[in-house]
This record gives structure tokens, C-alpha cells and sequence, in this order.
């Protein structure tokens, strides 16, 4: 069976990737390729994935939704050359006798149907967290969001009700009960984000705080993340002077290490350890470790994160840890992002208007048990325990890959 996988950002790559070397074990059979819609596919060409068309970063980073100025660029940037490119090479696809697993949200869905081959589609982007939880809807759903009646729309519902849709795989127990209101084949088998994660949690005293800074993986942004992150590293070491801190700043493979050491530098910290892909710096005796090989290990060690990404954000309050996030210029990370990201992930996040008062709120979290234990029973409910590529792997093959 020849399979073509769909997916649109560094993180529904990586979900994609989970799934593919799933898929792989559990049939032999299998011939695929990958179109990353979005970005080069780095975490295709890691796992040694063929990627079946041309690909280019465009200057949004994939965020063109925002409209204005982002869209403009990409469409000076060649965008669409390059989705005309990446239509016909689905419709073509169709015509043989593959199949098709979109990763991500509308953007894959739709090139999976315009195909005209059978597909099946794990939704990355969207959980019904935004617009409510097991309680009922959120005070700030709009009246217009409540009738659509669920986060995904009624054309994004009519993609997943088609019948060469063959399984929808939603992030969520939640999401899956919604979507089960319509005639949608939605399986509720896990979020693939938490696979090969694992949580440590421990906030003893007599403890060295690890605290975990995230930038995001998209450049220029990154970086200008990255400013404000060292900002509310420099206030927390003031705020807590009376705790022993030590900061793990994971920077994507896929980014230059380089102008990530200088703004640190810039800043007062001094290198005192280098190596090809992880550096060590200090200031006032209180340790930063950069790497761009170690994500998941900084993952699992991390006590508390200070946050501006999507996926990373998400994986490590998936673990049953808290994370302080704070609004950036965009096009990703800006208020509405982190504002909407505090609705998905509910009490395990602490969103604050400033880096000065990132200090000041890891304080409180920590110093609060019920909190926190609030906080470890709402991430792995939100975002789900491990193993779900496997089994979405095994319902792939029963529903998708049968020949």
C-alpha cells in the first residue's frame, strides 16, 4: 500500500513522524512519502522519511492566517507557485492507488479530499478546550462560537464526514465526544504529542529549580522570543534569590545556535562550556544550558517553564508541570496566541503581560501544592498519556491500509 502523509508545521511533522515509525512496525507493506505543507520538513528528513515535492520556508513561518502583512510576504515569497505545485502533486497522487493521513488542521484536510483518494486526518490544531470543558462552555465562547456548535466548523466537519474519510483522530477525549454528534468516524485514541514522554515531577526544597525556556521554532521570531525569555530569566533569579535556579533554554536543531549565545551574552551571561550543538553559560552563580539535542530530556527535567511555543508548550504541561507564558510580537506567540493557548490548557497555565513579572508567578505556582497537584491532574487529562501513535498506528491499518 502507498501512503502520503500531509502535514503543516514543524509540530504536526514531528506527530507525523511518531505515527509513521508506528505505522512501520506494524506492517511491512507500507511504501510513503511526505509533503510538509509548511517549513522544509527537518523532522522528515531526520528520520530519514522521503519527501515527495519541492519544499520552501516561507518568511510567516505558515502563520498567513493572520492575513496582512505575513500573507503579502509569502505571496511575494512564491506561495502560490508552490501551493498550485502541491495540489497538483496530491491530485495526482489520487489517481494511482494510494491513500493519504493528513497531520494538522484544515490546510492538510482539504488537499487530503481534493485528492479524491481515501484518507484519514489527526487533528493537531484544534480542541474543544478552546470553546469549553467538561463543565460546560467558557464565560469568553462568543454566542456565534456556541452555535457553530464545536470548534471545528461545519465545513471542516463536512471534510471529516466524507466517506473516503476513513478515521479522524481528534487530541482529545473531549473533542472526540463532540465530534461523535455528527456522522464522523472519530476514534479516541491519544494525542501523539505525548509519545516517548515522560514526567519526573518533584518540587522539593532542598531541590535546584530547573526552569525550562521555550522560544519556539520559527525564526525570526525565535529570537525575538528568545530576548524576552532572558529578560524574565534575569527578574527570576532577582525574585528568587532564596531557591537554587538552573535555566535550560531547548533551541530548535533546525535553528542557528549562534545569534541564540550572543543575545545571552549580551545580557550578562557568560560562556563557561561549548560544544558543537549545547553551550553552558552562568550569572550570578545560577546556570543556562543551551542545546538543540537534549528537547526531550529538558522536557522531562524541567520543573516549571516559561513558555512561547505551540507544541513545546503543550507536550510540557502534557507531563503534569505548570508553565508561565507571556504574549510576543507574532506572528505566532502574540496575545491572542497565548491568550487562546491558556484556554487549552486551562489552570496548568499562568499567562503575565510582562517578563518583569514572569518571577513573581513562578513563586506563587511553586509555593502552592493544591495548585500544583491541580495543575499535574489537568495536563495529563488536557493532552493525554502516552502510546497513542501505536494505536492510531494499529487503526490505520484496519481502516485506512487495507488493500
Amino acid at each position: 500500500m502507498k501512503l502520503l502523509v500531509l502535514s503543516n508545521g514543524h509540530g504536526e511533522d514531528r506527530v507525523a513522524v511518531r505515527i509513521i515509525k508506528q505505522l512501520q512496525t506494524v506492517t511491512n507493506k507500507l511504501e510513503l512519502v511526505a509533503l510538509p505543507i509548511v517549513g522544509k520538513g527537518y523532522a522528515y528528513t531526520k528520520a530519514n522519511i522521503a519527501i515527495a515535492g519541492r519544499v520552501q520556508q516561507m518568511p510567516s513561518g505558515g502563520f498567513i492566517y493572520q492575513g496582512g502583512t505575513p500573507l503579502w510576504q509569502d505571496v511575494r515569497g512564491g506561495l502560490i507557485q508552490l501551493t498550485l505545485e502541491q495540489i497538483k502533486l496530491v491530485r495526482q497522487w489520487g489517481k494511482g492507488d494510494g491513500v493519504i493521513l493528513a497531520v494538522g488542521d484544515i490546510v492538510p484536510l482539504l488537499y487530503a479530499w481534493l485528492s479524491k483518494a481515501n484518507y484519514a486526518f489527526v487533528g493537531t490544531a484544534k480542541s474543544e478546550y478552546y470553546l469549553r470543558d467538561e463543565t460546560g462552555w467558557l464565560a469568553k465562547t462568543s454566542r456565534i462560537e456556541r452555535k457553530m456548535g464545536s470548534v471545528y466548523l461545519p465545513w471542516e466537519r463536512w471534510l471529516m464526514s466524507r466517506e473516503a474519510c476513513k478515521g479522524v483522530f481528534p487530541r482529545d477525549s473531549l473533542t472526540t465526544e463532540i465530534l461523535g454528534q455528527w456522522s464522523i468516524p472519530a476514534y479516541d485514541l491519544g494525542n501523539p504529542m505525548m509519545d516517548d514522554l515522560t514526567s519526573e515531577m518533584e518540587l522539593a526544597d532542598s531541590k535546584c529549580l530547573d526552569i525550562l525556556l521555550l522560544a519556539g521554532s520559527r525564526m525570526p521570531e525565535a529570537l525575538r522570543n528568545w530576548q524576552q525569555l532572558l529578560i524574565a530569566a534575569s527578574k527570576t533569579i532577582d525574585d528568587l534569590q532564596s531557591r537554587s535556579l538552573e535555566f535550560l533554554g531547548a533551541i530548535a536543531p533546525a535553528l542557528d545556535l549562534k545569534p541564540f549565545i550572543e543575545l545571552a551574552i549580551e545580557q550578562e551571561w557568560q560562556i563557561t562550556g561549548a560544544k558543537a550543538d549545547i553551550c553552558t553559560l552562568t550569572k550570578k552563580n545560577t546556570t543556562l544550558i543551551l542545546s538543540q539535542s537534549n528537547y526531550s530530556q529538558f522536557l522531562q527535567q524541567g520543573d516549571i517553564a516559561i513558555a512561547m511555543a505551540g507544541t513545546a508548550t503543550e507536550e510540557f504541561v502534557g507531563l503534569g508541570k505548570p508553565a508561565i507564558i507571556m504574549p510576543g510580537e507574532g506572528p505566532q506567540f502574540n496575545y491572542a496566541f497565548a491568550e487562546a493557548q491558556s484556554r487549552l490548557l486551562g489552570c496548568s497555565i499562568v499567562m503575565v503581560e510582562s517578563p518583569e513579572l514572569v518571577g513573581k508567578a513562578i513563586a506563587q505556582v511553586i509555593n502552592n501544592p493544591e495548585q500544583l497537584q491541580q495543575i499535574t491532574l489537568n495536563g495529563k487529562r488536557r493532552m493525554g498519556e502516552s502510546g497513542a501513535a501505536f494505536r492510531i498506528a494499529q487503526c490505520l491499518q484496519n481502516r485506512l491500509l487495507k488493500e
